[in-house]
């Protein structure tokens, strides 16, 4: 045998060999040669087993093949490579592939050359790595919330042996965590974030599996701040809450960032599942509940859910939807507690002033107290336009009063500030706005801020002296229960000292209450600080606080809180000083 015979019968073994298909065809797709893996892939798809034709073999999946050749046009090369088309079993034939790479080559202007191969495994392989992908959290390395559901389904519907195999997830969320990223930036936040998740994993046990005796331990990030913990195969329910407080204790440790050691604290919830079936996305979200109760509780411990809790959560949820409709419908309204002054002689001075407070008028559920929606205006953001509308109200109500009453009238408005507020960037000029849309004399409008808020950090502070800038007054509510004391009072850019009504409730029964009103009523007036008792109810309570030198007084023994025709009458009743006694 000629070596080119030896030539053409090793080319001949290599296209019936190959694991490819391999198919030689004309311009106008007749095909000229195919090995035998190519009539293997093509026959499912040609039509009466009609192969003369690839384009037409290839018609239904692969429609624009012929213009594609006739666009391209260099004399050879590539003409497309790797393209996946998707076929469907056809024509009685069930098997088949169901994913067809394609290469193409323009061998000159007459001639091409196809490869073909069956792409169904590596499509299905790379499937799963994609779904792999998607239930996993890039930064933490953790599952995410879709990898979290897909295993508290598999956990919430195995069947549990009758004694010794219980399930429960727990959700822990970082208490203020907003202002680790507002003081030290989301690379920081980041920094910890993954610190908490390699904390997670040395804290909890790998190993076991269910019905074995040894639990499954599994930590997951559900999302921003958020991680949950799936415990799987435990020996008794009550394991739960030992588990819970290990966690606890071991992620409230320091964590080292840079050169700093932050200090954190988390909030837990937890659902221990009953026997039966139960849904993942329900267990998911009674665990939220409960972590939000935790929360709403000072942070930094666990709580259990109880159904009560989501038939709360689903006030929460019904009184949210119907505040937002509130402030477009104007059902908030302002009431007004009249601050006294405490004059020299024991008598009180009805028109020191008076302090702004929000009420709801829902048409269904009446009147709805500050203690039921302000948590959700400022969780939600809306308090922002709340207290918008309340500064809005009491300044024009305020000039209202002086024009019918003159001096009569109250000689200073207070209205409160909430931390969303304070930390608003443009709320200096929403006040200015205010002050002048309505006429309110500045240096006749105080804005109270709590204790703790007062001690937090520059940006606060600076805000704060934004605002005396305007003229305004400020205020220290609450004065005696935040982080602050009388040593650090004169670091606060404020003109008055509200004591807290825990103080003035105990004045009158106990001496070491009566001692800290007077050390604080002596610091605040070194300072040039005004003071007003808070919560006053009793004569007693009054007398104590006109004996330790407060200025003002507040409180149901004076007057409840009073809508503004009620207050005018209230004041013209009181136009004679009169005596509290």
């Amino acid at each position: 045998m000629s070596e080119g015979d030896l030539a053409y019968e090793a080319l001949i073994q290599f296209l019936y060999r190959a694991p490819v298909a391999l198919i030689q065809l004309q311009k106008d797709g007749a095909i000229e040669i195919l090995n035998p893996m190519a009539s293997r892939l093509l026959m499912p798809l040609a039509p009466d087993g009609d192969m003369e034709n690839f384009f037409h073999v290839l018609r239904r999946h692969a429609p624009d093949l012929p213009q594609l050749c006739a666009d391209f046009s260099d004399q050879q090369g590539v003409v497309c490579e790797g393209r996946r088309i998707s076929v469907e079993a056809t024509h009685g034939h069930a098997e088949g592939p169901n994913v067809l790479s394609l290469g193409l080559l323009k061998l000159d202007d007459n001639r091409l050359m196809a490869v073909l191969l069956d792409a169904t495994h590596e499509v299905v392989r790379e499937q799963r790595m994609l779904a792999s992908a998607a239930q996993l959290d890039t930064l933490t390395q953790l599952p995410n919330r879709a990898g979290t559901l897909t295993l508290l389904r598999k956990m919430a519907t195995r069947e549990r042996a009758a004694s010794g195999d219980h399930c429960a997830v727990l959700l822990l969320n970082l208490d203020r965590f907003k202002q680790v990223n507002d003081t030290l930036g989301n690379a920081v936040g980041n920094q910890v974030i993954a610190l908490v998740a390699e904390r997670l994993r040395t804290t909890l046990r790998a190993g076991g599996r269910p019905g074995s005796g040894l639990a499954v331990e599994t930590a997951t990030r559900v999302g921003g701040d958020e991680f949950a913990v799936l415990l799987d195969g435990l020996p008794a329910p009550e394991v739960v809450e030992r588990i819970a407080g290990r966690l606890l204790q071991r992620l409230g440790r320091p964590y080292r960032v840079g050169e700093q050691d932050l200090s954190l604290t988390f909030s837990l919830g937890l659902v221990v599942l009953k026997t039966g079936v139960q849904d993942a996305d329900d267990l998911l979200r009674d665990a939220a509940i409960a972590m939000a109760v935790a929360k709403s509780q000072g942070g930094n411990r666990m709580v259990a859910f109880e159904q009560e809790m989501r038939e709360q959560a689903l006030l929460r949820s019904s009184l949210e939807a119907d505040l937002r409709l509130a402030i477009e419908r104007a059902e908030l309204f302002n009431v007004y507690q009249p601050v006294v002054g405490l004059l020299a002689d024991g008598r009180m001075d009805p028109g020191a002033g008076v302090e702004a407070l929000v009420r709801w008028r829902h048409p269904i559920r009446g009147l709805v107290g500050p203690v039921d929606f302000i948590g959700i205006a400022e969780s939600t953001g809306m308090i922002n336009a709340i207290g918008s509308q309340v500064l809005a109200t009491a300044c024009r109500d305020f000039v209202a009063w002086q024009r019918a009453l003159g001096d009569r009238a109250p000689r200073l408005l207070a209205v409160n500030l909430s931390r969303a507020q304070l930390t608003q960037p443009g709320l200096c000029d929403q006040v200015a706005a205010i002050l002048a849309a309505s006429g309110m004399p500045a240096a006749q409008l105080q804005l109270e801020i709590t204790e703790s808020l007062a001690a937090q950090g520059a940006d606060i502070q600076q805000q704060l002296l934004d605002l005396k800038q305007l003229g305004v007054k400020l205020a220290l509510d609450d004065f005696g229960t935040g982080y602050s004391s009388l040593s650090s009072l004169h670091l606060l850019p404020v003109d008055t000292v509200k004591i807290d009504r825990s103080f003035v409730s105990l004045a009158a029964s106990s001496a070491h209450h009566k001692v800290l009103i007077e050390a604080t009523v002596l610091v605040a007036r070194s300072l040039g600080m005004t003071t007003v008792a808070e919560g006053i109810e009793t004569v007693e309570q009054a007398n104590v606080a006109h004996a330790q030198g407060c200025d003002k007084g507040q409180g149901y023994l004076y007057s409840r809180p009073l809508e503004s025709a009620v207050l005018l009458e209230w004041l013209n009743q009181r136009q004679e000083v009169l005596n509290p006694a």
